[in-house]
């Protein structure tokens, strides 16, 4: 008899599996992969730690989260500095004056400035005060060029809509930075576990049970049988058998390709942002570690690359992203009331339907294991 069956050994699982062992608790984890970690699982490759689920950057402005995984696993000091590629032209991103002077050729924060607002001034006299889709309101943020080489395309194969049929206020604000600075984000604390994800989640889950391949559907009753309490981090909407419908997500298909060179774009991450090339972005795996030293760790002459595709979701898919609409919110919210009633607990992105980074997940899941256990 165990005190928690934990359905999912990803990040929210293990973490909530790791301190309910550290006050004595009793768990046991399933996963219906053959491997622990979910979507944050990386393995060796060429000697290179191959991100298996797409790019995972650990990024936060919380002491709290960035001590917790370092505490665990030795970070290393990887900054996410994403090159976005439209046509055969090349730009850095987020956008910052190496982005603006590719665009124009202008050198000060001035020059800069003046064009970003003429361009998007003549979108407001154009379009007016009211943005009706997210192609207007991107237009009147920033204007055109910044628009049609470094948004439109990309956004439409993220959604899989075009950009005139999607809502505006999914841009609310676009970010400019005046200033020459390539890091992607503006938290205080980023890396990537040195030797990947998987070492950090297989920390969390020691003392642990747990059990790969077994899918929580398929023997439910016999499960729910074995713990005084359920986490579940799976779909929330499944596991009430679609009763309302199903919630909307999007997937990503990926796919991976080891490469006879060692360096084939020189960056961990390139965008692809004109919408004729059908993926989003490709991944250079080794970049994320090795920061050109590739004779240090992994096969000489060898590169991993993976190029990832949007996709729509369909039941059966795996899903990458809750599509946090109304609609989709009201519909969660039927769900909730169920699970309020149910007994059972639902953690992580897909049991609260709701977007996190890393960090997010590890605060969550402290908070939810201070007022259970």
């Amino acid at each position: 008899m165990y005190d928690y069956l934990i359905v999912g050994t990803g990040l929210y699982g293990a973490v909530f599996a790791a301190e309910a062992i550290k006050k004595g608790k009793k768990c046991l984890l399933i996963d219906k992969r053959p491997h622990i970690g979910g979507n944050i699982y990386t393995e060796k490759c060429c000697g290179i730690n191959v991100h298996k689920y797409g790019a995972h950057i650990f990024h936060t402005d919380s002491e709290r989260a960035w001590n917790y995984v370092n505490q665990l696993v030795p970070f290393n000091r990887y900054t996410n500095s994403p090159v976005a590629r439209y046509k055969d032209e090349l730009y850095n991103l987020p956008f910052n004056m190496n982005t603006f002077h590719a665009l124009w050729g202008v050198t000060t924060p001035e020059e800069a400035k003046k064009i970003i607002e003429s361009q998007a001034k003549e979108a407001r006299e154009r379009i007016g005060d009211n943005p009706a889709n997210l192609e207007e309101q991107a237009l009147v943020l920033g204007g055109k060029d910044i628009y049609e080489k470094l948004i439109k395309g990309y956004t439409e194969k993220q959604w899989g809509r075009r950009a005139t049929e999607l809502p505006a206020f999914i841009i609310k604000r676009l970010p400019f930075r005046f200033i020459y600075d390539n890091n992607y984000f503006n938290d205080a604390f980023q890396g990537i576990p040195i030797g990947g994800y998987t070492p950090l989640i297989e920390k969390l889950l020691e003392g642990a049970d747990i059990r790969l391949n077994t899918d929580f559907f398929a023997a439910r009753e016999e499960l729910s049988r074995e713990a005084e309490k359920i986490i579940f981090t799976g779909l929330i909407d499944e596991y009430f058998d679609y009763c309302y419908g199903p919630l909307e997500y999007r997937s990503l298909r990926f796919e991976t390709e080891i490469l006879d060179t060692d360096n084939y774009q020189g960056n961990a991450v390139v965008n692809y942002t004109e919408y004729e090339i059908p993926y989003t972005r490709i991944i250079e795996h080794k970049h994320f570690e090795e920061f050109g030293s590739y004779e240090k760790h992994s096969d000489p002459g060898k590169t991993v690359i993976t190029r990832e595709y949007p996709a729509a979701w369909q039941k059966g898919d795996e899903p990458y992203y809750p599509v946090n609409n109304e609609e989709n919110n009201a519909l969660y919210e039927k769900y909730k009331a169920l699970a309020d009633e149910s007994g059972v607990f639902f953690g992580g992105r897909l049991g609260k339907y709701k977007y996190y980074d890393m960090d997010d997940v590890i605060l969550d899941a402290l908070a939810d294991t201070e007022s259970i256990l």
